[in-house]
C-alpha cells in the first residue's frame, strides 16, 4: 500500500443531536469572545490611564487627538491588518506567526527561519507581562473604596491560582469565558455611551485629521504613541486564534468588540474633559466614570475579564512552545493534556517559567503605572515580524509586487514608528521584555541551527543492496531473536534511503533478527492537523516503511498511532502479528515490539568551522533542559532502547561524493562531503 492512508482513530461515542442553525452559531460566537478578546478587550483598563500619565496638561485639543490616534489605530492596525488581511493567511484553519511561517518556509528566503523566531519570542516575552498587568490594573480598582488595599498581594494570589489550575485544564472555567467577556463588553459600552452627552465634541476623534494634527504639532508624540500602542496589543491573538474559532467568527465577533471598545474610550474621553479642571493624581478614568454603586460590580468583572486574558496567553504560550518544538525551532519537553478538548495542552516547565516571570514582574513593578512603562515593545517587534511574513505569503500567492509593497510601506510605517515610541520605555523596564524575547529567540536559533548542521552530517544510503543480508540475519536461528517486531525511527524521509548509523545497528553493532522490521519515519508537515500514513514493503512480510505525516499542531503520541497503524494493516491482512515461537503462535499470541533510537552524541573540536563547534556545544548545555527524545515522541519507554553512537564529522583529504540530505521543509538535496563511509555494504 502506498496510497496515503488517515490513521484509524479509536471508536467515539455516537455524535450528538446537532443543535439549531442559529442557536449553534450563536455559541460559537460567544465562545469567540471567550477565547480571542480576552487581552485587546482588557486594554479599556489602563490605556487612557497611561495616556494622562505621560500626557502634558489634558485640553479638549489633546484628548480629541489622542482618542483618534486610538480609533485609527483599531482600525488601521487591528481592523485591516488582521481582520481584513491576516486572517486569509488561513493555514487550514491555523493561524498565528509560526502557522503563517510554515505556509512560505519553502520559499527560498533564507531570513524567514529567523523572522519567525523572533517573532514568536517576543510574543511569549509579551505573554509573561500581560497576565501581571491585567490583574493588576483590574485589582487597582479596589482602590477608589480604599487606598490601603495590597493590590501587590491579591494580584499575587489570582496569578498563583491561575497557574496552579493549568495541570487540571480549563474545560470547566472555559465554558464561562464567553459570557463573561460579553458581559464585560456590554458594560464597556454601556459605561462609555453614558458619558458621550457629557462632552459629544469627542466625537470630532472620527476625523483623522485630530490624529495627524497631534502627531505633528506635539513634542511629547513618541509617549503619546507609545500609549497609544496599548490599545492594539491584542491583535496578534485574533489571528493566533484563527484554528480554534474560525474567520467567519472572529471577523463577526470584532464588529461587537470594536464597536464597544470605541464607545468606552469615548466615554473616558468625555469624562475626562469635563473633570480636566479637577483631575486627582494617578487617576484611572476606567473606573473614575463609573457611579460609585456600581463600581463593586465593575471591579468584579474586570477581575474575571483579566482572568480570562491571562488564561489565553498561557493557553496561547504552551500551543506556541508546542509548535516551535514540531519545527524543530525549542527543545522537547514534556507535555501532557489534560482534558479531551482538541488543542489543549499543558508544559510544566513553561507553566513554571511563565509563572515565576508573572511574580517576578508583579514584584518588581508593583503597580499597573510601572508595568505599562515596560509593556509593549516586544510585542511591536512581533507585529514587524508579521508584516515581513505576511509579505512574504502574498508574494507566494502572486500578488502584485506593488500591492505588496504598499502594504507593506503602510504597515511598517505605523508599526515602525510605534517601535520607535515604544524604545523611549527601554530604560523604564521595556528592557525587561528584551531580555526575555532575546533570550527565547537565541535559544530558538541555537537550537534550529544545531538540528540543521547535524542533517547536514548526516549520510543516507540506499537501502536495496542490504535487503539481503537483513533477509538471512531474519532466516538465521543461530542469531538470539531480538524482538517479534524491530521498530527503527528514521529520520530519512526519501524512498529506499536509510540512515548508515541504522543499518550498522542492524547488521554490523549486533545482528538483530526479528520476525518484522519496521522503518517509521515521521514527517511534519506545513498542514497544522494532518495525521496519515504511508506503508510501503521493501521485503514482503518482512520490512516495512512507514511514513507518519502529522501536522505541527497535532500532539506527538507516536506509540499511539504507529498501533493504530499496525492494527489497521493486520486487519487489512498486510502483517501476521501473531508470535513466530510455535507455542506462542498455536495460541494465537502477538509478538512483542521493541523501538531502537539511535541518538547521535556530539564531542567537541570534531568541526572544522569554530561557529559550527560553539553553536552545537550550545545546544548540548540547551538538551539539559530538555526532555529525552522517546518522551517528546510519545513512546513506551518500556520497550525502547537508545543507541548512542558519534556524530562523525572528520575533513578527510581527497574528492568528495555527492549523498543526499533533508532540508527543514522535508526537501531533498545533494551535496558534496568528504566523509568516510557510515557502511560498507557487501551486494550479494
Amino acid at each position: 500500500m502506498s496510497d496515503t492512508t488517515p490513521i484509524p482513530a479509536p471508536a467515539a461515542a455516537p455524535a450528538p443531536v446537532a443543535k439549531p442553525h442559529l442557536a449553534a452559531r450563536l455559541a460559537a460566537l460567544l465562545m469567540t469572545l471567550g477565547i480571542v478578546y480576552g487581552d485587546i478587550g482588557t486594554s479599556p483598563l489602563y490605556v487612557m490611564k497611561a495616556i494622562l500619565r505621560d500626557a502634558p496638561l489634558p485640553d479638549v485639543d489633546y484628548i480629541i487627538g489622542v482618542l483618534s490616534c486610538v480609533i485609527w489605530t483599531l482600525t488601521l492596525q487591528t481592523t485591516v491588518k488582521y481582520v481584513l488581511i491576516a486572517l486569509r493567511a488561513d493555514n487550514k484553519g491555523a493561524g498565528g506567526i509560526l502557522a503563517l511561517y510554515a505556509l512560505v518556509r519553502r520559499m527560498r528566503f533564507r531570513w524567514l527561519p529567523l523572522i519567525a523566531m523572533i517573532g514568536a519570542g517576543t510574543l511569549i516575552a509579551d505573554g509573561v507581562i500581560t497576565p501581571s498587568i491585567t490583574v493588576v490594573s483590574a485589582i487597582e480598582g479596589l482602590r477608589s473604596y480604599s487606598p490601603d488595599v495590597p493590590v501587590e498581594g491579591i494580584s499575587l494570589l489570582i496569578i498563583t491560582l491561575l497557574f496552579f489550575v493549568q495541570r487540571f485544564g480549563t474545560r470547566l472555567i472555559g465554558a464561562s469565558f464567553g459570557p463573561v467577556m460579553f458581559l464585560w463588553f456590554l458594560m464597556l459600552g454601556v459605561t462609555g455611551a453614558l458619558h458621550l452627552a457629557d462632552a459629544p465634541v469627542v466625537l470630532k476623534a472620527f476625523n483623522p485629521y485630530y490624529a495627524f494634527h497631534l502627531l505633528f504639532h506635539s513634542p511629547e508624540w513618541f509617549l503619546i504613541m507609545g500609549a497609544v500602542f496599548l490599545c492594539t496589543t491584542g491583535a496578534e491573538a485574533l489571528y493566533a486564534d484563527l484554528g480554534h474559532c474560525g474567520r467567519t467568527n472572529i471577523r463577526l465577533t470584532w464588529t461587537f468588540v470594536k464597536t464597544m471598545l470605541i464607545l468606552n474610550y469615548l466615554g473616558q474621553s468625555a469624562w475626562i474633559i469635563t473633570h480636566s479642571d479637577a483631575l486627582p493624581a494617578g487617576c484611572n478614568p476606567f473606573f473614575a466614570m463609573m457611579p460609585a454603586w456600581f463600581l463593586p460590580l465593575g471591579v468584579l468583572l474586570a477581575t474575571l475579564a483579566a482572568i480570562v486574558a491571562s488564561q489565553a496567553l498561557i493557553s496561547g504560550s504552551f500551543s506556541l512552545f508546542g509548535e516551535a518544538m514540531n519545527l524543530g525551532f525549542w527543545p522537547g519537553q514534556k507535555i501532557k493534556y489534560p482534558t479531551r478538548l482538541k488543542g489543549q495542552l499543558y508544559i510544566p516547565v513553561i507553566n513554571l517559567s511563565l509563572y515565576v516571570g508573572c511574580v517576578a514582574i508583579i514584584l518588581a513593578f508593583q503597580s499597573s503605572d510601572h508595568i505599562e512603562a515596560a509593556y509593549g515593545l516586544s510585542i511591536t517587534v512581533t507585529m514587524l515580524m508579521t508584516t515581513l511574513l505576511l509579505a512574504a505569503w502574498l508574494r507566494s500567492r502572486g500578488v502584485a509586487t506593488v500591492w505588496i509593497a504598499l502594504l507593506s510601506i503602510i504597515f511598517l510605517t505605523i508599526e515602525g514608528i510605534f517601535l520607535i515610541a515604544n524604545l523611549f520605555k527601554f530604560i523604564h523596564g521595556g528592557w525587561v521584555t528584551v531580555l526575555i524575547a532575546g533570550f527565547i529567540s537565541a535559544v530558538m536559533f541555537i537550537w534550529w541551527r544545531s538540528g540543521r548542521i547535524r542533517r547536514e552530517h548526516l549520510e543516507y544510503v540506499d537501502i536495496h543492496p542490504v535487503l539481503p543480508i537483513i533477509r538471512a540475519i531474519h532466516d538465521d536461528p543461530s542469531i538470539p531473536q531480538y524482538a517479534a517486531n524491530l521498530v527503527y525511527v528514521s529520520r530519512s524521509g526519501q524512498p529506499g534511503k536509510i540512515e548508515g548509523k541504522t543499518l550498522y545497528s542492524i547488521i554490523n553493532k549486533q545482528p538483530k533478527r526479528a520476525d518484522h522490521y519496521w522503518l517509521l519515519h515521521i514527517k511534519i508537515t506545513d498542514a497544522p492537523d494532518t495525521l496519515t500514513y504511508d506503508c510501503e514493503q521493501l521485503i514482503p512480510g518482512m520490512v516495512y516503511r512507514i511514513t507518519l505525516s502529522m501536522g505541527f499542531r497535532v500532539q506527538p503520541l507516536i506509540s499511539v498511532y504507529f498501533r493504530q497503524v499496525v492494527a489497521d494493516l493486520a486487519e487489512r491482512g498486510e502483517v501476521d502479528l501473531r508470535s513466530n515461537y510455535p507455542s506462542l503462535r498455536s495460541l494465537g499470541i502477538p509478538g512483542d515490539f521493541r523501538f531502537i533510537v539511535i541518538r547521535r552524541v556530539y564531542t567537541a573540536g570534531m568541526l572544522v568551522r569554530y561557529r559550527d563547534d560553539l553553536t552545537l556545544n550550545l545546544a548540548g548545555l540547551i538538551r539539559r533542559i530538555a526532555t529525552t527524545e522517546v518522551r517528546v515522541l510519545g513512546l513506551d519507554t518500556s520497550n525502547v532502547t537508545i543507541e548512542k553512537v558519534p556524530l562523525i564529522v572528520r575533513r578527510q583529504a581527497g574528492e568528495g561524493r555527492t549523498v543526499t540530505r533533508e532540508e527543514d521543509n522535508g526537501e531533498v538535496v545533494e551535496c558534496q562531503t568528504t566523509e568516510p563511509e557510515a557502511l560498507q555494504p557487501v551486494k550479494s
